[in-house]
């Protein structure tokens, strides 16, 4: 359709636009034009998408309704495109860390992040009185150790709760396949382990679920459809299942996700709407939703998930856990499903900060042979071996011992959301200062509705050309009506599209780069909204929510469309009593320093933390 070209825009050269604090650029808020769909209008809609004569024609408007041809089809950049987000590395200076010599194992890491830990008795000092708390890392290490519970009694409390946990009337859907045999064979090999006092690491008897894009055996990895499973065969654990596998970890199965991760509601029609466990009416959030939702309901105090678009960080800020993804790169990619190549990251959702070291320490490292390659970063080529880097470890022991931490704020971004987050994460913000001084500084972030729009044509671009050869063979009936309509626009993006976004993604690298050159960290809420309700009409077709899904992705696309790490940690509840976290987005593999400034965060609310509605005890002595 050459012959309906629309006017784009002419964007300014990065040199010359504003990034202080009285800048002229101009805020532009999320311009969704799209009604919500469910049930018998979403079927239609997908009908008329793959139609001939309208599916063209309805995907040209859509485009051209939510300003995707004018900021970023015809857009006119001067920028060269950023392809793959593979920084080089800087050294960052913390203060305190520990720095991995070449070549250490997982189990050797995890004891190097174990060491960074405080002891039981300096947290109690810390918070004598803590309303909620989940169980940690080692909380289940030093009951193994003292006999008082085995891996086999706490893998049995799992499987009840799991059993428990899918009822009928309304079930939680938390898993997509889990083994019973097989977390009891793991089980009872740990408690082996135990009793003859050799456990293998702190992970050992940690009970780990995994997000069903995530290659673990037995399990087939479906990618949260009814098909990829039967093209794509599971015939090895991915790099990151065989660290957490080597330190003794038990893996519990498989996550609930939404259906090939095109979507931010966890909503799947196949496996079942993963519910949020603070309020068993509302989503958990997508895609790693089941990851989230086990993690807050006390089922596992580790989950993997995958990031390609927000999605650990977002459902962990709607369930009140904590989400890190990771520099890219940091963590190897193989075994995942290769569904967006350069913006997914595998990340950890835990419940609290320490737990994430931890498992952070365990499956970082470096990036395997196969994909060391040549790279674009910010107009420059480098190969894969400059970027690699050591793996650096906080010590999580004094966070006021750091007073010139800098957190970068967009007023305009950041006040982008609903009264209550605005008011829980100002005050957050305002305990940084008040109790370790640490300042904010006013700048300017522009084009963010830009980045979102070419994240999404990235995102859709590459998840359509990863399953491209089996769509031609499969039967649509297989796809959930949701997903169906996702994949007709994702595949309505054209070659000289990508290339604009992978241009719009190097200037806006410049940007954040700038940024960092005046802060230490980029400080946003985690979502602009928190968990809405699940309706009737959803569960057996999907949801189009464009409008919420464009609010809770509001503040995750940097972390993935630039490759930079981010984490969320919660900080509060709204008046209807659902989780509301706060993001802290680091300079590439700045981990060590992100992971300090979200534990100062953590030991500042973590006295006011609750319990989630569903929740299961499974280090209880009944």
């Amino acid at each position: 359709m050459g012959f309906l070209k629309d006017e784009g825009v002419v964007y300014k050269p990065v040199d010359s636009v504003d990034l202080g604090p009285d800048s002229k650029e101009v805020y532009l808020r999320a311009n969704v034009k799209a009604p919500r769909m469910a049930g018998f209008l979403v079927k239609v809609f997908a009908w008329l998408l793959e139609s001939r004569i309208f599916g063209a024609l309805m995907l040209y408007i859509l485009k051209k309704n939510n300003l995707i041809h004018k900021l970023v089809s015809f857009a006119e950049l001067q920028e060269s495109p950023l392809f793959v987000p593979l920084h080089p590395h800087e050294g960052h200076g913390e203060e305190e860390k520990c720095t991995k010599p070449d070549h250490l194992s997982p189990v050797e890491q995890v004891q190097l992040a174990t060491d960074c830990l405080q002891t039981s008795e300096e947290m109690n000092k810390i918070n004598p009185k803590l309303s909620f708390q989940r169980w940690t890392i080692l909380d289940y290490s030093r009951r193994y150790m003292s006999q008082e519970v085995t891996p086999v009694m706490v893998a049995k409390k799992f499987i009840a709760a799991v059993n428990e946990s899918s009822k009928p009337l309304r079930p939680m859907s938390f898993f997509i396949d889990f083994n019973p045999e097989d977390i009891l064979q793991q089980a009872t090999e740990s408690t082996h382990r135990y009793e003859r006092g050799e456990p293998i690491s702190v992970l050992d008897g940690v009970l780990i679920a995994i997000k069903d894009e995530i290659d673990c055996l037995p399990y087939p990895t479906t990618g949260g459809t009814k098909w990829l499973h039967k093209v794509r065969p599971c015939i090895e654990d991915a790099c990151c299942v065989k660290r957490l596998r080597s330190c003794g970890a038990i893996l519990v199965g498989k996550t609930n996700m939404h259906e090939l991760g095109a979507g931010t509601s966890g909503i799947n029609p196949h496996y079942g709407t993963t519910r949020n466990p603070y309020d068993s009416s509302r989503i958990a959030g997508g895609s790693s939703s089941g990851s989230a939702a086990v993690v807050c309901a006390g089922l596992c105090p580790v989950a993997l998930g995958v990031d390609g678009g927000g999605s650990v960080r977002m459902p962990a800020a709607l369930c009140g856990v904590v989400g890190l993804k990771p520099t890219f790169g940091r963590v190897p990619h193989s075994g995942v499903l290769p569904l967006n190549w350069t913006v997914g990251m595998v990340g950890i959702l835990t419940g609290t900060i320490e737990d994430a070291l931890i498992v952070y320490g365990a499956i970082s490292g470096p990036i395997s042979s196969d994909q060391s390659a040549q790279v674009m970063v910010c107009g420059d080529i480098t190969s894969h071996s400059d970027a690699e880097s050591k793996v650096c470890f906080p010590l999580l022991k004094a966070p006021e011992c750091r007073s010139d931490i800098k957190l970068a704020k967009y007023g305009e971004w950041f006040n982008d959301c609903t009264d209550d987050i605005r008011v829980c994460c100002s005050n957050a913000l305002a305990k940084l200062f008040d109790v370790y001084g640490w300042k904010t500084i006013e700048v300017t972030m522009p084009e963010i509705e830009v980045m979102r729009l070419a994240h999404y044509l990235t995102i859709g671009s590459e998840c359509s050309t990863s399953i491209a050869c089996h769509l031609e063979k499969l039967d649509m009936a297989e796809l959930g009506w949701d997903a169906r309509v996702a994949l007709s626009v994702y595949g309505a993006f054209n070659s000289r599209e990508y290339l604009n976004a992978q241009m719009i993604r190097n200037r806006q690298l410049q940007f954040y780069m700038k940024i960092f050159a005046k802060a230490d960290v980029i400080v946003t809420p985690t979502t602009g909204v928190t968990a809405y309700p699940i309706k009737d009409d959803v569960l057996k077709t999907g949801e189009l929510d464009y409008i919420n899904g464009a609010a809770l992705v509001r503040y995750q696309i940097a972390g993935n469309f630039l490759g930079l790490p981010a984490v969320t940690v919660p900080v509060g509840y709204d008046k209807s009593g659902l989780p509301i976290g706060l993001q802290f987005i680091g300079k590439p593999w700045s981990e060590s320093l992100l992971i300090h400034v979200a534990f100062a965060m953590q030991a500042l609310c973590i006295s006011d933390y609750r319990r989630p509605e569903i929740f299961y005890d499974l280090l209880s002595k009944d």
